[in-house]
């Protein structure tokens, strides 16, 4: 290590829960251990972390932390600016509005950042959407892709989902992607649509929580029983023959 990163501190990446739910129930005991002692966090929303690190035994201490934001909003500049936050070896929390940080997730400019600047990173075990959804789909769980969000527009989100259906057949791929929430009925619509009858279709929302919801069935299927998700953190998976 050279002088210039000698003195810094660490960032630590401490997931948080996928929904309104007791920390200690989906969160590692040593993860909160460590939430608990450190003095400063980057965060997506104060507001969000305040209330997980008061639920996950900071409480009555919140005021003695330290919060910046860092959103889809933030400006090179600003994030720039977070370097001086590990001086003095201070070490950094970094903790997204729900599951693992920089994971479809602003907070990955900072873990890039850090890398660069030659700090440590150090990525905590916690829940992630994408993963459990993986799991529990009956899926390929050998290949597959994570796209993101596809365009919002239904004529430009038909044609990417007919593409990801394609690419999918081809690869023999489980593609994921998921939707702001309150689109999540709309997408559906939209590969009831477009899709073929054989595609396999996984809808996956609020899972690790008391009304998680996970099912697999072909295009065919769903379109005979449509459901219903409204604005619940969702995953959505699909597999093409």
């Amino acid at each position: 290590m050279d002088n210039t990163t000698q003195n810094k501190g660490r960032l630590f990446l401490i997931p948080s829960p996928l929904g309104d739910y007791p920390p200690e129930e989906v969160i590692p005991a040593p993860v909160l251990e460590k939430a608990r002692e450190l003095k400063k966090f980057v965060v997506e929303e104060t507001r969000t972390a305040r209330r997980y690190l008061s639920a996950a035994g900071l409480r009555g201490h919140i005021q003695e932390l330290e919060f910046h934001e860092l959103n889809e909003h933030t400006p090179e500049s600003e994030v720039e600016k977070m370097r001086s936050l590990f001086d003095g070896g201070c070490d950094v929390g970094l903790i997204s509005e729900a599951g693992l940080p920089a994971v479809a997730d602003p907070g990955a400019v900072l873990v890039a950042k850090c890398h660069i600047w030659g700090i440590e990173v150090v990525p905590m075990v916690g829940p992630s959407s994408l993963m459990l959804a993986l799991m529990g789909s009956g899926l390929n769980g050998q290949s597959f892709s994570f796209v993101g969000y596809i365009p919002a527009k239904t004529d430009e989100r038909r044609s990417a989902l007919k593409n990801l259906e394609k690419r999918s057949s081809t690869l023999k791929q489980t593609i994921l992607f998921i939707e702001t929430p309150y689109r999540n009925d709309s997408m559906i619509g939209d590969i009831l649509s477009v899709c073929q009858g054989s595609t396999r279709l996984c809808i996956a929302a609020d899972l690790t929580t008391e009304n998680a919801f996970i099912k697999t069935m072909t295009v065919a299927q769903w379109k005979k029983e449509v459901p219903t998700i409204g604005k619940r953190p969702c995953v959505f998976l699909l597999l093409a023959k």
